[in-house]
Parts: C-alpha cells; structure tokens; sequence
C-alpha cells in the first residue's frame, strides 16, 4: 500500500506550507484594508467622502456652499458616497487578487 494512491506526505506538507503563507498574506492585506482610505467626492466637488479599504466610512467633508441648495447636497453626498464605496470595493479587489492569483475565492473579505 505504501508509494501508491498518488501523492506523498510532502507534497501535503506543501500544500500546508502554501495554506498557511497564503492566510498570513491575507491577514495582512486585511490590515492593510483597514488602515488605507479612500477618498470619493461628488461630480461638483463640494462633498467629499473617505471611507477604509473595508468599506467603512470614517468622514463626510461638505463645502458651505452645497448647503444653499437641498435637493443638489442629497446629489452630491450620494454621488460622493457611492464614489468612496466603489473605490473601496475596487481596492479590496484588487488587495484579494494580489493574495489568491486571481482565483475567486468567495467569503474571504
């Protein structure tokens, strides 16, 4: 039985060594995620926000000026936020790509 059935203790060895360098890596590019923002801001300008690599929003940032107008500042924060929020998204993406060589590993941010 033994030297037959494909595969030895080392390549699982390996395997394990590869798993294990691979969550390190992630945990790392969690971090990483927590720590760097990213700014979105509104067509205008005049509303601004920054959010973590994890999707959190951490500041809103509104000019004097926007506020004259109510139905343009609800524009204007929802364009800025959607734009902090795809950034973010864009970055996870990108932070998971670098870790698992592009495979699509679902659950792991």
């Amino acid at each position: 039985m033994s030297g037959t059935g494909g595969g030895s203790l080392g390549d699982f060895g390996n395997l394990l060594k590869q798993a294990q360098e691979m969550t390190r890596q992630l945990d790392r590019a969690k971090e990483e995620l927590r720590t760097q923002l990213v700014s979105g801001t509104s067509p205008n300008g005049q509303v601004r926000f920054d959010a973590t690599g994890e999707g959190l929003v951490v500041r809103v940032a509104i000019k004097p000026e926007a506020t004259h107008d109510l139905a343009r500042l609800e524009e204007s924060v929802l364009a800025a936020a959607r734009d902090a929020l795809l950034k973010a998204h864009a970055l996870r993406e990108e932070r998971l790509s670098k870790v698992t060589g592009g495979l699509n590993l679902p659950g792991l941010f």
